[in-house]
């Protein structure tokens, strides 16, 4: 090798230690994404591991080395732990679980003074370890396909040169340890821990960076008190072209909303906003576009639906809002909801055309008086 093992483990060691830090700095930055927290805490472990490691030199001890394998487990249980935060399920007693057992098979062996049997399991639950984490990066790949594929088989490779570290030791007989295992094994673990730790750190920070686009953007388009969408992403989706026929867009808009508001305070009205747009997304179906258009108007769009679908759901949406109570610090509100229904034309029309003969027939519904679902007059017609 054109390199010695200390260089190898400096690399492993200085390189480990920049993506520590470069990860805590981006935790640091919105102290919102917990998973790159953890992963710094686990390279932080992983470098205690290497020094501990180097630090055995030409005087072995057993207990030095299995001190560094602690290490080296702490680190890659921590970067598990992380790697089920990103994907959104962080299961503790999993990652206890497999940091407790892995804690146990390298502490016995070297209690009972067979520190070559110790240092073989090490390697095993070690390349054990990033395949679980190999693993969970597998199961969210649909969510960046390239990307994830390439952290899994990075993982992967840098846990198959653990596994090769026990081969030495086995093919040997080395049962029992008296200098530091410094084979070809050796040297192919760290060089893959130098490209697999480093690439690993490259993608996972990418692919943050992408999420917190992707939450940007969804946050544009998303209303902040009631969770649906809001006016502009409605429009963004439908606004251009013709709308095909079998289309129905239905109109909500809550009776009296002010007379709540004087009533009860803002924070009441806001209770009722939340109340209402809860109703909706319980009642809407998997297709369906729900958005608040401002105030205390909604809209929902069925892109394929019946006449009688369209109207039981409106139905429906207006039954239970006014049979639901919200409490508030003011006290118990009542209220309820006007609602027009309109379907696209056969031959398809403009959204905004199919949007204002809903709004005529929620008008008509409120003259009629309140609470209570109006029928674009083209539809009573055909």
């Amino acid at each position: 090798m054109l390199l010695d093992q200390y260089s190898l483990l400096a690399a492993v060691g200085f390189s480990t230690m920049a993506l520590c830090v470069t990860l805590l700095l981006s935790w640091m930055t919105t102290r919102m994404d917990a998973y790159l927290l953890t992963w710094s805490a686990g390279l932080a472990c992983v470098v205690v591991g290497v020094v501990l490691f180097v630090a055995l030199g030409d005087n072995y001890d057993p207990i030095t080395q299995c001190a560094s394998f602690l290490g080296f487990i702490v680190g890659f249980s921590l970067i598990y732990a992380g790697a089920l935060q990103f994907r959104g399920r962080m299961h503790r007693l999993k990652v206890a679980g497999a940091a407790m057992l892995s804690v146990g098979v390298v502490l016995y062996p070297f209690a009972l003074g067979f520190s070559g049997i110790g240092t073989i399991l090490g390697n095993i639950a070690l390349g054990c370890l990033l395949l679980l984490s190999a693993g969970t990066y597998w199961s969210c790949r649909r969510e960046a396909p390239f990307a994830m594929t390439v952290n899994t088989l990075l993982y992967a490779l840098t846990a198959a040169s653990f596994f090769l570290c026990a081969v030495p030791l086995i093919a040997d007989h080395a049962w029992i340890l008296h200098a530091r295992p410094n084979n070809w094994a050796e040297d192919l673990n760290s060089l893959a821990a130098i490209i697999g730790l480093s690439g690993i750190g490259a993608i996972s920070l990418a692919m943050n960076q992408a999420r917190i686009a992707l939450h940007h953007k969804q946050t544009a388009r998303i209303d902040a008190l009631t969770g649906l969408l809001n006016r502009r992403a409605l429009f963004e989706g439908l606004g251009a072209g013709r709308i095909p026929a079998s289309m129905a867009v239905i109109v909500l808009d809550l009776d009296h909303f002010k007379s709540i508001n004087d009533r009860f305070g803002h924070a009441g009205g806001d209770l009722v906003l939340e109340k209402f747009a809860g109703i909706i997304r319980d009642k809407v179906v998997f297709g369906d576009l729900a958005a608040r258009l401002g105030g205390e108007e909604f809209c929902i769009v069925m892109p394929d639906a019946s006449f009688r679908l369209a109207t039981r759901l409106a139905e429906d949406i207006r039954a239970t809002f006014s049979a639901a109570t919200i409490e508030s610090a003011s006290g118990t509100i009542k209220a309820t909801v006007s609602i027009g229904v309109a379907f696209s034309a056969v031959g398809g029309e403009s959204f905004d055309a199919i949007l204002e003969r809903a709004d005529n027939a929620l008008y008509r519904a409120k003259n009629e008086g309140r609470n209570r679902v109006g029928v674009s007059r083209l539809q009573v017609a055909a």
